[in-house]
């Protein structure tokens, strides 16, 4: 979760001190220059208590906290959940919060809005890496139940709570399915609560596009004129989604 340049004082994150700019890629992805972090408020002006956290892969959302906790970006801090806490990374704070949940619509003056509880201690990363070394073996076995049911679907990701407490599976399917037996026998089989939550080609591409992003960087490193950079990265995703389909068809038969 951190580079040689992220500080940190024993359990307790330090914070990247490139900004959420990594050279090495190593902490974030997918996030906002931070290009007001070395600007001070003028007297008197307390910062935006609102921050942004990323979880695994590409999801993000906004949660409220209190200024006494002194947010920076790279810290690990335990979140409010419908049921315990979650886990995730500090990738944007202060004003820039505030212009990127005005471009999303995020209305952050309702009282209910989703809290920061603290930043994470030992024995809450602790839990939160165990539950999430359980992720790929439970995807490898969730698929093969979806198969022994001849299911129409491909679970493509599983992502842990922080607290290990509640599980969803993230799937892709052309059509409806019944998801009764399926859900039975996957809590039965992992023994934690379990949410189903359908993706489309587009949000599974941004959840597990490594494959893609890396040709991606690769190509606009080259510095070939921009169109034909774009030809290509379009060639190179329709490419990577065929491959996909087809390992699908092929699982599935």
């Amino acid at each position: 979760m951190s580079c040689s340049s992220c500080g940190s004082d024993g359990s307790v994150p330090g914070g990247c001190k490139n900004h959420g700019t990594c050279g090495t890629g190593g902490c974030n992805k997918l996030t906002v220059f931070d290009w007001l972090s070395n600007m001070e408020l003028p007297d008197g002006q307390e910062s935006f208590p609102y921050v942004e956290v990323r979880f695994k892969n590409s999801r993000k959302e906004y949660f409220k906290y209190n200024n006494d906790l002194n947010l920076k970006i790279g810290d690990l801090v335990a979140t409010q959940a419908q049921n315990g806490h979650d886990i995730g990374m500090v990738t944007l704070a202060g004003e820039l919060v505030r212009v990127q949940m005005k471009r999303k619509r995020v209305k952050f003056q309702d009282e209910a809005f989703p809290q920061i509880y603290r930043i994470a201690n030992e024995r809450d990363v602790e839990k939160w890496k165990n539950a999430r070394d359980r992720e790929e073996p439970m995807k490898v076995r969730a698929r093969q139940i979806a198969i022994e049911l001849k299911l129409k679907m491909k679970i493509s990701d599983i992502e842990f709570q922080g607290d290990g407490s509640k599980a969803t599976f993230y799937y892709t399917a052309d059509e409806r399915v019944d998801f009764r037996e399926l859900i039975k026998q996957y809590a039965s089989e992992f023994k934690t609560r379990i949410e189903m939550r359908q993706i489309g080609l587009r949000q599974e591409a941004a959840r597990l596009g490594g494959i893609v992003l890396a040709v991606v960087n690769y190509v606009v490193a080259r510095g070939s004129p921009i169109l034909d950079r774009l030809q290509l990265v379009l060639r190179v995703i329709k490419t990577f989604h065929s491959i996909r389909k087809n390992l699908l068809v092929n699982v599935e038969n």
